[in-house]
C-alpha cells in the first residue's frame, strides 16, 4: 500500500510547516483531521481543500460540505468520499487547504514523497515531523506554551501589583533620598 507523505506549509510563513504521512486509499476528511491535529487546530469550523498548480491558484474544490455562501464554478468533491489517490495527477501535486472561513487559516499541502512500503509501527495519518511555532488558532502562543504558568506561580508576579516595587514608598522625600549626595560646584571628579 502506498504511503504519501505531504508538507503542510502554513501560508504566511514558509518555514512553519508540519509533514503528514497518508495511506493513498484514505479520504481528504482524514487528511483534514490530520492537519487540524499537527497544528493543534480544533474542528468545528468549515473547511476546504483546493487542486492547485504550481502557482498556488485555487482549482476544484474539495469540501466538507456544499456551502451556501461560497461560489462554485464546479460543485465541490466530497471530502468524506474523495480518496487522496484520486486527487493526485503529478509527482509534486498541491492543494490549497482553507480551514474556518471567517478566519480564513490557508495552508499550502504538497505532496514531497511517495512510499510503497507501510511502516507497521505507525498508525496512519501520521505526524513526522513538525517545524516552527505554528499560528494559535484562537490567541497568542507562548514559545514557552504551558510552562509559563509554573513561571507565574513561582514568582507570584501579582503581588508587587501593577509593575512597580515597594521603593520609594509614601513618607520618603527628597531630603530623604539626597542625603548622601554632594552638590557642590567644586567637585571636578568625573
Amino acid at each position: 500500500m502506498a504511503i504519501l507523505k505531504f508538507r503542510v506549509f502554513f501560508e504566511e510563513d514558509d518555514t512553519i510547516y508540519r509533514d503528514v504521512a497518508i495511506r493513498h486509499d484514505m479520504t481528504f476528511f482524514e487528511l483534514h483531521q490530520a492537519i487540524l491535529s499537527a497544528y493543534e487546530f480544533d474542528s468545528i469550523h468549515q473547511a476546504t481543500f483546493y487542486r492547485s498548480n504550481d502557482s498556488w491558484q485555487r482549482g476544484r474544490a474539495i469540501s466538507l460540505e456544499k456551502y451556501p455562501d461560497v461560489q462554485y464554478k464546479v460543485d465541490p468533491l466530497d471530502m468524506f468520499d474523495t480518496t487522496i489517490s484520486s486527487e493526485i495527477n503529478v509527482t509534486e501535486q498541491k492543494f490549497v487547504y482553507v480551514y474556518d472561513f471567517n478566519k480564513n487559516w490557508t495552508f499550502q499541502v504538497q505532496l514531497i514523497s511517495v512510499s510503497k512500503e507501510e511502516n507497521p509501527k505507525i498508525t496512519y495519518p501520521a505526524i513526522t515531523r513538525k517545524e516552527g511555532i505554528g499560528p494559535s488558532q484562537y490567541g497568542i502562543k507562548s514559545i514557552l506554551g504551558d510552562r509559563f504558568a509554573d513561571v507565574e506561580e513561582k514568582y507570584d508576579l501579582s503581588s508587587l501589583g501593577d509593575g512597580f516595587s515597594d521603593e520609594g514608598e509614601a513618607g520618603e522625600t527628597s531630603e530623604d533620598t539626597e542625603e548622601g549626595t554632594d552638590t557642590s560646584k567644586d567637585d571636578t571628579s568625573f
